[in-house]
């Protein structure tokens, strides 16, 4: 599985170098299962986190290419509401939108369109194979008492809890859809 570029079952100690791929044995039992519940409902709006394989850092230009895969299908299949690209993980909150018969996008649609493609991309990038996130993503529907608008806002102050950045705007790998989404004259 090497790439040719140094030695593939050496890790970086500092993750900044992705871990190499791992084969996978399924007939091992494993303490971490694919068996979390993933609720959806019509018109529901979804809080969802996932994180890197074994959290190593994604690197600054990664990140880049990561959150433009998360807007990608913005207003097509979900509307989009905020993005976070934090070092390990990444933060969504959007809206499912319906489909040519009126049926929304399924989470599992949506997920795998953006952990797919933005994989692949990493992948690429990073002269690698194997897997770039962890299989499963935690996600929550807000409830009916919860704003989009608070709940973006503390998704995307992460940066500024996390000490990387003192304020939020100074985040590069952030998308807020009444800042960011604003179309340009009007920012």
């Amino acid at each position: 599985m090497s790439s040719g570029k140094g030695n593939a079952s050496q890790e970086s100690l500092d993750g900044s170098q992705p871990p190499p791929a791992v084969p996978r044995d399924d007939t091992a039992p494993s303490a971490y299962s694919r068996n979390l519940p993933h609720l959806q409902r019509r018109q529901a709006t979804l809080f969802v986190t996932f994180a890197t394989r074994r959290r190593w850092v994604l690197p600054d230009a990664i990140r880049a290419a990561v959150l433009k895969h998360c807007l990608h299908d913005n207003g097509e299949k979900l509307q989009m509401h905020a993005v976070v690209i934090m070092p390990d993980h990444v933060h969504l909150l959007f809206s499912p939108l319906a489909n040519a018969v009126g049926e929304p996008f399924t989470l599992a649609t949506i997920m795998s369109g953006i952990k797919g493609s933005s994989a692949h991309t990493v992948n690429r990038a990073l002269a690698r194979r194997g897997n770039v996130w962890e299989e499963e993503s935690f996600d929550r529907l807000l409830r009916s008492d919860e704003s989009i608008r608070q709940k973006s806002e503390y998704i995307c102050a992460n940066p500024v809890r996390a000490a990387l950045v003192p304020t939020e705007d100074e985040w590069p790998w952030l998308w807020r859809e009444w800042v960011e989404g604003r179309p340009e004259g009007e920012r």
